[in-house]
């Protein structure tokens, strides 16, 4: 039988937003949105969320507009990945 499909935590799915901006470096929200396999409505609502936090800063231009991880942001992956490793030590994950 197989294993029901488990949704991705709200830390889970930030740790994953921020990941895909941190590796393309100046990230446009498409490619966020592909590489954090998410809608758009819900990825619009979590890059606020991380504006809003300061862990991402929004850069617009004339016609454009595109993320970058914070300091912060590089904080809360490596607290994050620390949180990972130790829970797998149990057995648990994220």
């Amino acid at each position: 039988m197989a294993q029901p499909q488990r949704t991705r935590s709200r830390i889970k799915i930030y740790f994953d937003i921020l990941s895909s901006v941190k590796e393309e470096g100046n990230a446009k929200p498409t490619r966020v949105l592909y590489r954090s396999n998410l809608s758009y409505d819900r990825l619009t609502r979590y890059l606020d969320e991380l504006v809003t936090k300061g862990l991402l800063a929004e850069v617009r231009s004339e016609d454009s507009r595109y993320y970058t991880i914070t300091e912060k942001g590089s904080e809360f992956l490596l607290e994050v990945k620390k949180a990972e490793a130790f829970l797998k030590g149990f057995g648990l994950s994220l």
